[in-house]
């Protein structure tokens, strides 16, 4: 089991988990091997073995694109496309503030 920071919530360190074991459950029921998934990467075979043990240190691209690789469903189930996810998701953010600043605090100086 990989060291993840206490820092990180239960929540995180489950997520993690729950990823790298459905990477490694769908690369072994395709019968491909860390080496076969670490070259359509492009990656060494020591990051998939990472990947695969939920390791924080690697890169959530690296994990996104071994789940696609292996046929891990990423947010909606049969996906070929997120993109109708990601207008909606745009559309959302268009409505919001462009940036978040704290509130100016006034400074009452008078003595």
């Amino acid at each position: 089991m990989p060291r993840i920071p206490r820092s990180y919530s239960k929540l995180t360190q489950e997520a993690l988990l729950l990823l790298a074991g459905q990477i490694q459950l769908a690369r072994k029921r395709r019968r491909m091997t860390e080496q076969d998934l670490a070259a359509r990467i492009g990656v060494a075979r020591s990051t998939v073995q990472l990947i695969e043990k939920g390791a924080p240190s690697v890169g959530v691209g690296l994990m996104f694109e071994a789940a696609v690789l292996v046929g891990v469903d990423l947010f909606v189930p049969e996906a070929t496309t997120l993109a109708p996810e990601l207008e909606r998701m745009q559309d959302k953010l268009a409505l919001v503030p462009r940036s978040v600043r704290k509130p100016v605090r006034v400074i009452d100086d008078d003595f």
